[in-house]
């Protein structure tokens, strides 16, 4: 039998379905379903620009080198684009039932032929005050240059007739990114009133273009894609910050991923826009509906309408761990498990300010992958070089899309004394640990926390995550190692705690694997719970095939792209896969390993993934206590039962939402609340 594996972009698009279910899901509160089309687009922007990317250069290759990889990426792309316009088709019949849903609750969506004479004199004021100062029109000609687009950008293509000339003119109208895509109108009682920014352009068409006279005009919207991948040139002469800053702006010439317009535009406008863009034929071309870029939504406005959004989680206090107290004196006493956005994220400022002002800490080092806009981290990181502690930090510029942002951080920090190390170029350091080190007597005593998510505080409060607070001397020793590896990147930090891509953390995890495998042929306890956001490595899913022939139950919970498949015989009878999706976003990796009874457990920063394992600084962390390990078991098996927000993945039941004929069980609800009783 052909060895099972599903492709990793079919089964990426399998999970933006999953989260466009959330849009659609009744029980959602109509506000945040709407900003679940957000996410959805977003997601697939995000997916085009990369992955789709990706492929896109492999297929390039049939006339250049004709392989059969390459021969598979044309297909692969001729999948993604038939899968995605499904899913497009499918997105814009739910927005519209979803508009419809909002006039239920007296909140309408007007376009531009829906103003009275009071609406279209406020439409006509906020565009000359707000947006005409920020729009960029250009006419189409064969001497036009067509503006640089950064990423995904959306246009207007108008097309105009003119009573003194035969010859419709062209013209592209760039929408303002940096504008309130929804603007909100006056409310007229309870009743309130918003319109696209893109329908208020369209209302002021006549007003733009008034020097032609026009007789008619229609505009119609397209939306732009280019590979965000970065590309380095071997200047050895440039540093490696320059490197990363001149890649990135030179993201707006990277080549066309996708190209989606509005299926009402007329035959000539598309054709000649095309034509500008350079958009070839291995571009996905989507015919779609009236608005693109709709990740917007995501920002869609409460209007006042509380009970059109989810209640509030307060963020609660961590069981017996007093943020009123020495937070180190604590931790010297015993491990604390902190379970974001559960738990509050005020436990990792409050560790690194009690670092940065107290005498007796002399060093902090941390890592950072993606910081908030306004990182409260950052400046604690400065206090304490300020107060004369030895700050290093390692930033990693390759954070995609967030790149120009870290080099912003980097020369802040750098120009506070902060000592900044960038690892190496190829491999990304994406592990996520901080550590300090205390003068206490006469000797050195460190203290530290490692997690699974970044340290961003606006990412904190809709990611979920585990870190571990310890001051656990052998872990953190090998933490220290970590450091001294991405200093002097020829140590290899050597380490029997920790497993550390890209050296050991594959091999832990298979060894732990064959070690459940002997168990179950023993007729022991052999039981494997995972919970990651991808699984897409051969390796990993080729031994998780092998314990399942074995006898070894596996449980996992994987919130993306999955590519092994449960259920199949002879590979995989004892394997099931769920997938969570809720307000939160699922971002934990948690890895249990039965072992009989002797349970070994880890929380990790690395996905199954080849780039995690094999071309990334990843850290994976074993939990050695006890209670902490019951926790982790505990929120586990919540989410393991959900029977609301899960779903089947890559399985013949139908349909794909989990039932288990048990009380209903939304997991993060239950998570939620398993917490506040602790308190």
């Amino acid at each position: 039998m052909k060895f099972p594996f599903i492709n990793r972009e079919l089964s990426w698009l399998d999970f933006n379905r999953r989260v466009l279910q959330e849009a659609q899901d009744l029980s959602v509160p109509l506000i945040e379903r709407i900003r679940f089309i957000g996410i959805f687009s977003n997601n697939l922007d995000e997916f085009y620009k990369v992955r789709y990317a990706t492929v896109k250069r492999i297929a390039q290759m049939v006339s250049e080198r004709p392989t059969e990889e390459a021969k598979n990426a044309e297909q692969l792309l001729h999948e993604i684009t038939q899968k995605t316009t499904a899913l497009q088709d499918e997105s814009f019949a739910t927005i519209k039932q979803l508009t419809e849903e909002l006039k239920s609750e007296q909140i309408y969506v007007l376009d531009e032929h829906m103003l009275d004479q009071e609406y279209a004199a406020f439409v006509h004021q906020y565009f000359n005050e707000k947006v005409s100062p920020s729009l960029l029109t250009v006419l189409i000609s064969e001497e036009t240059r067509i503006p640089n687009t950064k990423g995904s950008n959306v246009f207007l293509g108008v097309r105009m007739e003119q009573a003194t000339s035969k010859e419709p003119l062209f013209a592209l109208i760039q929408i303002p990114t940096h504008l309130d895509r929804i603007v909100i109108l006056p409310s007229r009682g309870d009743k309130k009133y918003v319109m696209l920014l893109d329908d208020l352009i369209r209302h002021q068409m006549q007003y733009i273009f008034a020097i032609f006279s026009p007789t008619s005009i229609s505009a119609h919207m397209v939306k732009f894609t280019r590979d965000a991948e970065l590309d380095f040139d071997d200047d050895i002469n440039k540093s490696y910050v320059d490197k990363i800053a001149s890649s990135v702006r030179e993201r707006v010439d990277g080549d066309p991923v996708r190209f989606v317009y509005d299926k009402q535009i007329s035959r000539d406008t598309l054709d000649l826009i095309l034509d500008k863009f350079k958009i070839g034929s291995r571009d996905s071309i989507i015919p779609s509906g009236r608005y693109h870029n709709r990740r917007d939504y995501m920002k869609f406005p409460s209007l006042g309408r509380k009970d059109l959004l989810y209640d509030k989680m307060v963020p609660l206090a961590i069981k017996d761990f007093s943020l009123d107290h020495s937070v180190l004196a604590q931790i010297a006493q015993r491990d604390y498990l902190q379970y974001a956005p559960y738990h509050s994220f005020a436990y990792i400022i409050k560790f690194l300010r009690e670092a940065a002002l107290d005498p007796k800490v002399k060093s902090v080092f941390i890592t950072i992958y993606r910081l908030s806009d306004d990182s409260q981290v950052a400046n604690a990181l400065i206090q304490a070089a300020r107060n004369g502690k030895r700050v290093t930090v390692q930033i990693e510029l390759q954070a995609r899309f967030d790149e120009e942002s870290n080099i912003r951080y980097a020369e802040m920090l750098k120009n506070e004394g902060v000592r900044l190390i960038f690892g190496i170029p190829s491999l990304k350091v994406h592990s996520k640990i901080c550590l300090i080190q205390r003068q206490e007597q006469n000797k050195l005593v460190r203290y530290g926390f490692i997690s699974t998510g970044n340290f961003n505080e606006s990412t904190a409060r809709i990611y979920t995550d585990y870190t571990l607070f310890t001051a656990n001397q052998s872990i953190l020793k090998e933490v220290n190692k970590v450091f001294d590896f991405l200093e002097k990147t020829y140590k290899v930090p050597s380490h029997k705690h920790l497993l550390i891509s890209p050296f050991t953390t594959a091999s832990g995890l298979k060894k732990r694997i064959e070690r459940e495998i002997t168990l179950a042929k023993e007729g022991k306890n052999a039981l494997i719970r995972i919970k990651i956001n991808n699984l897409t490595n051969l390796d990993m899913v080729k031994a998780l095939y092998t314990a399942s022939q074995a006898g070894v139950q596996i449980r996992m919970i994987v919130r993306g792209i999955c590519c092994l498949v449960p259920g199949v015989k002879g590979f995989s009878e004892n394997i099931e896969v769920i997938s969570v999706v809720d307000r939160f976003l699922e971002h934990p990796r948690m890895i249990i390993f039965e072992n009989d009874g002797n349970r070994d457990i880890f929380i990790s920063s690395s996905d199954w993934m080849s780039r995690n394992l094999d071309n990334r600084v990843e850290v994976s962390c074993p939990i050695y206590d006890k209670a902490i390990q019951q926790e982790l078991v505990d929120t586990f098996e919540l989410s393991w039962n959900d029977n609301v927000k899960s779903r089947w993945v890559n399985s013949d039941k139908k349909p794909n939402y989990r039932t288990n004929g048990a009380a209903p069980l939304r997991s993060q609800e239950a998570t939620y609340a398993y917490y506040k009783s602790k308190i």
